[in-house]
């Protein structure tokens, strides 16, 4: 790292502190906790050791997990391109099945060889809508009767703030697009309240140092998210970002945020029950 980069890297560490010091002395409090996690996970060991499962429990879990979008995939020896985790298949069934059949509008980040876009279309059924963004003119070949492609850079506001208007309410985000942390984080805060309610939002391929920080960021979306204050037994009001996200999944390279379906208006602790041990 040259001298610049740590001066800079050093000027908006000084720039967060001030403008956050409450939840910046916060963080170096938990720093530590941060840090021995790590450290627990790096060297951490099943209790029991994984054994192979029987032919057939492997029969019976193979028809519960089957995967429209993984047999997609395995089935394309030629055409066009796609270039996917394996594991990715699992989270992408797990989160959008609840749209199949359904009208849905699609937003991906990242059209490369254009081959997703013919397995979402595939995966979803004749409803689904797609909108492409990326910075390749040639990827504007793609554009047909049910995918329409943008060209622009993820990481310039006013092109997704133009995107918005020209484009209705999205269901999904798959940010699959030029995998930096900084362009990463400017698509979310920019698409993510454009997300209708119950929709699903994905950002890919965030594997170690290769990404640099969109992993780090989405942890301060999950302090948010766990804030509170007041008798939990009356009720709490939750906050703003509360109100609307209703999780936040990290998957090895992935993240998924879900949307609430309606908004969340309180949060209730209640007791059931006459027997309770003392504190």
């Amino acid at each position: 790292m040259s001298l610049r980069s740590k001066i800079n890297g050093l000027y908006q560490l000084c720039q967060v502190f001030m403008l956050q010091h409450r939840i910046s002395l916060r963080a170096l409090r938990l720093l530590p906790t941060n840090i021995n996690g790590f450290n627990y996970s790096q060297n951490w060991v099943p209790a029991v050791p994984v054994s192979e499962p029987s032919p057939a429990q492997k029969s019976l879990t193979d028809m519960e997990n089957t995967n429209p979008l993984k047999a997609f995939f395995d089935s394309r020896d030629t055409g066009r391109g796609i270039w996917k985790w394996a594991h990715y298949f699992e989270i992408y069934h797990r989160h959008f099945k609840k749209f199949i059949g359904k009208k849905v509008n699609l937003l991906e980040i990242g059209v490369y060889s254009g081959g997703s876009m013919e397995m979402w279309r595939d995966y979803f059924g004749p409803n689904c809508q797609i909108f492409g963004v990326d910075i390749q003119e040639s990827c504007r070949v793609y554009d047909n009767d049910y995918t329409h492609i943008f060209i622009g850079d993820q990481s310039d506001r006013t092109f997704l703030k133009r995107l918005k208007k020209e484009v209705p309410g999205i269901d999904i985000v798959i940010d699959d697009g030029s995998h930096m942390a900084a362009h990463q984080i400017v698509t979310l805060e920019e698409m993510l309240p454009h997300l209708k309610p119950g929709g699903v939002y994905v950002c890919e391929d965030l594997s170690g140092d290769f990404n640099g920080g969109f992993a780090s960021y989405t942890f301060g979306l999950v302090e948010t998210l766990n804030m509170w204050s007041g008798p939990v037994e009356t009720g709490i009001t939750p906050n703003q970002f509360q109100t609307w996200i209703k999780s936040i999944s990290c998957y090895p390279y992935a993240i998924v945020i879900e949307k609430s379906e309606t908004p969340v208006r309180q949060f209730i602790a209640s007791r059931h029950g006459t027997e309770w041990q003392p504190y």
